[in-house]
């Protein structure tokens, strides 16, 4: 399910298939495992899986270079492993690559037209290129495929919310969710569809998707992201911090807490929330900027520049961070 949007690069790839690297064998990583396989890779390098293999242990060290040689290997050795496809066009798409991506999953489609899961997936590229006909044209054919694939009407939601057809994303996402209940992506997106409309519905699909599992920042985030939006900050506060509390490394529940107290103007409490960001995401640059700004708001001036200075010292071009070391100089009225 899309959680998440990549970024576009555009780089060329040859229709005949993969790029064969020169060489099989990779430079030594240290990594026993590694290690290991390239052993076997030297005793049997006509054998496909052991480069897949590699290729895991690659992607998992986030070495995205090795890991895409060794799959053009496995699939110069095997083209027509569908498989191996998918795993190459998931590195693809992790690595940025997603026209990459997109034509991998195209040559999956010429070899299994009749797979779901390819036409799924290849959907799902084609709508983070905004290829909205192309992944209408595949979803079509998921749905022909199996009828009752719950993943194939959110996708199609999501085409339709994303080209301004909200009443057939809604249809699109109820379907969804009618077919399987605990699709929790589903509901939030029939949240923020209800919301948009001002619908008195938009709650209970909110509270939908938190009862799957109440343990989903990500719901409860979304739920606070609602209450916000509709004023109800004390309530929004709650569930961020909530988040929070399940997942002490989810620190956007703190930090969006904090700045909602400082609109409340309850700043001690906001820079409590914003201290605890720092502890927990010691990088957390915005955070360092306001937790001095509230500071600065309790009178606490050195404090304020410590944390004015630390977010420009990793952030120099943070202008309210150097606007606020300006107040603090005088150079600019409070």
């Amino acid at each position: 399910m899309l959680r998440y949007c990549l970024p576009l690069l555009f780089l060329g790839l040859l229709a005949c298939g993969p790029e064969t690297p020169e060489e099989a064998a990779a430079p030594p990583n240290g990594d026993p495992g590694i290690e290991r396989l390239s052993a076997a890779i030297a005793r049997q390098p006509d054998d496909p899986e052991l480069y897949r293999q590699r290729a895991s242990m690659f992607y998992d060290l986030e070495n995205y270079d090795g890991a895409i040689d060794d799959l053009t290997r496995a699939l110069t050795l095997d083209s027509t492993n569908v498989d191996y496809h998918y795993e190459l066009a998931d590195i693809y798409l992790d690595y940025y690559r997603s026209r990459l991506a997109l034509r991998t999953l195209e040559r999956a489609a010429r070899l299994d037209p009749d797979r779901l899961e390819t036409q799924l997936r290849l959907a799902e590229t084609q709508l983070i290129l905004k290829q909205y006909d192309d992944a209408l044209a595949s979803l079509n054919e998921a749905v022909r495929l199996d009828p009752r694939n719950p993943e194939a009407y959110y996708l199609l939601s999501q085409v339709f919310e994303e080209t301004g057809d909200t009443l057939r994303a809604i249809n699109a996402a109820e379907e969804a969710t009618q077919i399987d209940p605990d699709m929790t992506d589903a509901y939030l997106l029939l949240g923020e569809l209800m919301a948009a409309r001002e619908s008195p519905r938009a709650e209970a699909y909110f509270d939908a998707a938190v009862a799957i599992d109440p343990r989903d920042v990500i719901a409860i985030h979304a739920r606070a992201d609602f209450y916000r939006d509709r004023g109800d900050l004390p309530r929004a506060i709650a569930e961020y911090r909530r988040a929070s509390t399940i997942d002490r490394q989810y620190v956007a529940g703190n930090f969006n807490a904090g700045l909602l107290l400082m609109e409340l103007d309850s700043v001690e409490r906001a820079y409590d929330e914003f201290n605890i960001t720092i502890k927990n995401d010691p990088i957390h640059i915005r955070a360092f900027f306001y937790r001095g700004y509230a500071s600065e708001r309790l009178g606490n001036l050195d404090a304020a520049r410590r944390d004015y200075e630390t977010a420009l010292r990793m952030a120099p071009d943070f202008t309210l961070a150097r606007e606020g070391l300006n107040r603090l100089d005088g150079q600019s009225p409070q």
